[in-house]
């Protein structure tokens, strides 16, 4: 029987992911360059301020974070880096496309600042 779960397994995780790339979610391809000068001082913490932290605070609860998941946190370095990857996927730009699925009303990054969010997310986000 387990021998039979595997292949189950591996087609619907295929197909999860078909479903994720036709809604525009996935990873953006982005590389961190030598010259790359972006810090949580000069980018990260203002973009995140702008257009994550109302929904993706450690200080919201309950209706608050506007469905954003209890503990997807991103008022933390801490907390953006364990993330990084999804935030990426979500909402960031690269050679392989860009993501805009977040945030999901009010103001938009435009794809210049999600290309400088992958770039720094991808650099480890200093």
């Amino acid at each position: 029987m387990a021998r039979r779960v595997r292949p189950l397994l591996s087609v619907l995780c295929g197909a999860s992911a078909l479903v994720i790339a036709g809604c525009g979610v996935g990873a953006t391809g982005a590389t961190c360059p030598e010259e790359s000068t972006l810090t949580a001082q000069n980018f990260g913490t203002e973009f995140l301020g702008k257009y994550c932290n109302s929904c993706h605070s450690s200080t919201l609860k309950g209706s608050a974070r506007q469905n954003a998941p209890a503990g997807v946190d991103f008022d933390t370095l801490a907390g953006v880096r364990e993330e990084a990857k999804e935030i990426d996927a979500w909402s960031g730009a690269g050679p392989n496309g860009e993501n805009t699925a977040m945030p999901p009303n009010g103001a938009s990054p435009t794809t210049e600042e999600r290309k400088k969010l992958s770039e720094w997310l991808a650099c480890g986000a200093p």
